[in-house]
């Protein structure tokens, strides 16, 4: 069942973006990706972003690429007021290293991965293992209606309602040993599916990382669809993670194991480049990355840009993760 969650980082009903601004923020996308300051942020882009999508005044629903109809979604806003990102965007301008560095294939070079069946592997430090069919994880927990703002390392953002479930919903069920300190995620290695893992310059597969509270936290959600309609292979198929106070590389696709760990796990982006990475990987105006400011964001479908919210604007639900570090030096 869907459970259309109210829990104030939820959203109001506010007004649809009407559909000729939707036409002209797809004009406005298709000059933007082209210039070239785009193309210079894209050699630090992480593979674990996504963007979104508006739907037309007076409609419940609209149409995705191939016309296939969208779902119907509580609300039309996020919490702040800031509409929905276009669902055209959201499975069609994916950062998803595993298939290819370029967003706009990755839909294209994607659309064979093979979803079902799929399993995923809870394990480690816990009493109760367990390998959990992707079938099995939608209906065992509600699956819930979650709309959250996605900010990317590159400075783009967007608004996204996703389907899916706490993960501490999952890890209750395993229940972590008071050893465990951290989660540890990984996705799938498949190279011939996923060519891009056949690149040297990463240490493949794609592993991520939360220290225990931040996984038990509510906002954490392990999501199995997007926009009333189950995930895209571009979009993390079949369960992915997302963090919404984190940078989007935090937010690992594709999922198939996930184990509980009593030291702090080395993500993909850690490995690669640590001076440019960190473990944390807050959203924090007042930290810039080595290479861009991180002050101001491109909001996918709005002109100009916009200041950034610490925190990505949960604030309210998060800071007291952190109380008393030093978030600067835990970047």
């Amino acid at each position: 069942m869907l459970i259309k969650k109210q829990t104030g980082i939820e959203i109001p009903s506010a007004e649809i973006t009407p559909e000729h601004v939707y036409h002209s923020r797809r004009r406005f996308m298709k000059g933007a990706v082209a210039l070239s300051a785009t193309a210079v942020l894209a050699a630090a882009c992480n593979p674990q972003s996504n963007t979104s999508n508006n739907v037309p005044r007076g409609s419940a629903a609209t149409t995705g690429e191939e016309g296939s109809e969208v779902g119907q979604v509580a609300a039309t806003t996020d919490e702040l007021g800031d509409s929905l990102t276009e669902y055209q965007d959201v499975i069609t301008y994916n950062n998803y290293y595993e298939f290819t560095t370029d967003k706009q294939t990755v839909s294209s070079m994607a659309g064979d991965f093979v979803t079902s069946p799929w399993q995923v592997e809870v394990g480690g430090l816990v009493r109760n293992p367990g390998m959990y069919d992707i079938d099995d994880l939608r209906t065992r927990f509600d699956q819930e209606e979650r709309i959250y703002r996605l900010r990317c390392v590159e400075a783009w953002s967007m608004v996204i309602p996703w389907m899916g479930f706490p993960l501490q919903k999952l890890l209750a069920e395993v229940e972590p040993l008071p050893e465990a300190k951290y989660v540890r995620f990984e996705t799938l290695y498949d190279p011939e599916q996923m060519p891009g893992q056949k690149s040297s310059w990463f240490e493949w597969p794609y592993v991520e990382g939360l220290r225990l509270d931040e996984a038990m936290n509510d906002l954490t959600l392990l999501a199995t669809g997007l926009y009333g309609k189950e995930l895209l292979p571009q979009n993390g198929a079949p369960i992915r993670l997302v963090v919404p106070w984190k940078y989007g590389f935090k937010s690992i696709k594709s999922i198939v194991k996930i184990e509980l760990v009593d030291t702090q796990p080395v993500s993909l982006w850690m490995a690669a480049a640590p001076n440019e990475y960190g473990f944390y990987a807050n959203v924090n105006p007042e930290v810039p990355h080595p290479r861009w400011s991180q002050a101001s964001e491109r909001r996918i479908g709005d002109l100009g840009r916009r200041e950034t919210l610490k925190f990505n604007g949960y604030e309210a639900q998060v800071a007291s993760l952190y109380a008393g570090e030093d978030l600067r030096e835990n970047f």
